[in-house]
């Protein structure tokens, strides 16, 4: 069967994005006055857990507090999702290798478009406006983001939305992940993956990945991706 659709993870795929959510995430807890400071092996412990409000819960819970409740945690996290948007806006943000030649690829050659991700939909726009320079609608036809599933990756749930929304088989579609939840979350929707860690997810299991590679260049893509594209092999 050939492929139609192309779905891409956004944190650590489509950016190196996470030192920005780190640094968005400790200016807030400053300003909130929280003695919480994640350091780069916190953090990478912490993206084990997906999502921003999960991975705040996670921190609390692990140092054995109960505050800041549940309630706070979740007006902190909008406060978060403006600073890295504010971040992301001033240039501190580039795409990775590859991935604006392979979106703009995609669109001469008539691919449709999508984005599964658990970050919020408010850090895809930014996140487009900045480093594509279009309003995330005007790039992906369909957008799975944020709060829209209950469970988050490595659950299949938001990748299932997206090929709802879609209205693609699995067969028919191809995902793009940098991290291990990421890959599991794609292959449990039945889609084959392309895997190609991020910094924070190199020394990570990818066993599953149908396809790993060091970066987006189209030349590095498999052939069903090139075919798609109208690219020599």
């Amino acid at each position: 069967m050939s492929l139609s659709a192309l779905i891409f993870d956004v944190d650590g795929t489509l950016a190196e994005t996470e030192e920005v959510h780190r640094r968005a995430f400790n200016e807030i807890f400053h300003e909130a006055g929280l003695d919480w400071h994640w350091s780069e092996d916190d953090y990478s412990r912490l993206l084990l857990t997906t999502g921003g409000k999960e991975r705040m819960r996670a921190h609390r819970d692990a140092i054995g507090r109960d505050e800041p409740d549940d309630e706070r945690l979740a007006a902190l996290h909008i406060r978060k999702t403006a600073r890295y948007g504010q971040i992301v806006h001033s240039g501190g943000l580039a795409l990775r290798d590859g991935m604006g030649e392979l979106i703009s690829a995609a669109h001469r050659a008539g691919a449709r478009l999508a984005v599964a991700t658990t970050t919020s939909r408010g850090n895809v726009d930014a996140l487009c406006q900045a480093c594509l320079g279009k309003p995330a609608h005007e790039l992906f036809e369909v957008i799975a983001a944020g709060d829209e599933v209950t469970r988050k990756k490595p659950a299949p749930d938001i990748y299932e939305l997206a090929l709802q929304r879609l209205d693609v088989s699995p067969e028919r579609a191809l995902a793009f992940e940098d991290t291990r939840n990421g890959l599991l979350s794609a292959k449990g929707a039945g889609l084959r993956v392309i895997a190609s860690p991020s910094a924070y997810a190199r020394n990570e299991d990818f066993r599953e990945a149908d396809w790993l590679v060091p970066d987006w260049s189209v030349k590095r893509l498999p052939a069903i991706v090139r075919a798609l594209l109208g690219q020599p092999n």
